[in-house]
């Protein structure tokens, strides 16, 4: 193989981490993004808290689902901390738009080539991003779900929608971390809890994994995580006096539109654009 084509392919998956996502569910690279770039995504996403609070001044819907406050704002939905009253933003999805370094963060090869390894195609397609932001003390749990059930209805290939969280600030227990059950993505859809509120079918069944496989995710920041939209995860509290905000885009084969965006946002892996270096045999 040329320099050259080494050069275009840095990037693309391993033969070591396609065998783990296959086989566990998820795959990672360690602070991919250096200190002074995320100084930037940093300040990028207080702006865009900044900006969903001020959409949320005049929202297109505000109400509550278990008890839970929702906003519909601009073009995103807005989740509140579950405590009572807060004023606290948990999650904004779909953001990348809100800021210009995120909506360029999304085609980014260092992110773009292994998800287009991942499933086998030279591009992929946005299908949806969000940001959760747990801020000390305050941070809640993401109970243990997977993200498959969410978008059935509005999906057929669930099976192709490999998600990356960026992790902006170090992440550890105290701070609570990003938790999996390895293996559980190879059972498909599993069962929901029907306890009569309207989100528990999409939280997955305990009785359908063994929560004693849970894995936590000790990354520092700049981490990227690869997980499939299968994967049973969750998180518990933020405990610590520090912040934990990471993001998640989650990708589609090309050519598929958006989740709740309007239009299809297609990008091809660096080895296949147009003003990529032609590669040589080797």
């Amino acid at each position: 193989m040329t320099s050259e084509t080494t050069h275009t392919r840095r990037h693309a998956i391993t033969a070591a981490e396609l065998e783990q996502y296959r086989e566990e569910g998820f795959c990672l690279r360690e602070a991919v993004i250096p200190e002074a770039e995320l100084e930037g995504l940093r300040a990028a996403a207080e702006r865009v808290v900044e900006k969903a609070e001020a959409d949320a001044r005049a929202p297109l819907d505000d109400y509550a689902i278990d008890g839970n406050r929702y906003v519909e704002a601009g073009r995103s939905t807005v989740q509140y901390e579950h405590s009572p009253g807060s004023s606290t933003i948990r999650v904004i999805e779909p953001f990348h738009f809100l800021d210009p370094l995120f909506d360029r963060l999304i085609e980014d090869p260092r992110i773009i080539d292994p998800v287009c390894g991942l499933i086998a195609e030279d591009g992929v397609s946005l299908w949806t991003d969000k940001i959760n932001l747990k801020r000390p003390r305050e941070g809640s749990l993401f109970r243990w779900h997977q993200d498959s059930p969410y978008w059935r209805h509005a999906c057929e290939h669930c099976d192709r929608l490999p998600n990356v969280m960026v992790v902006l600030d170090d992440a550890n227990v105290e701070n609570g971390c990003f938790r999996i059950i390895p293996g559980s993505h190879r059972e498909g859809f599993l069962p929901g809890i029907h306890d009569e509120t309207r989100l528990g079918p999409l939280f997955t069944d305990p009785d359908a994994f063994d929560e004693s496989r849970q894995l936590p995710i000790e990354v520092p920041a700049g981490s990227l995580v690869f997980f499939d939209s299968h994967t049973v995860h969750g998180s518990q509290p933020n405990r610590s006096d520090k912040r934990r905000r990471a993001m998640v885009f989650t990708y589609q084969p090309p050519g598929h539109p958006m989740f709740k965006v309007d239009g299809t946002r297609d990008m091809k892996a660096s080895w296949a654009r147009d003003d990529a270096p032609p590669q040589s045999e080797a």
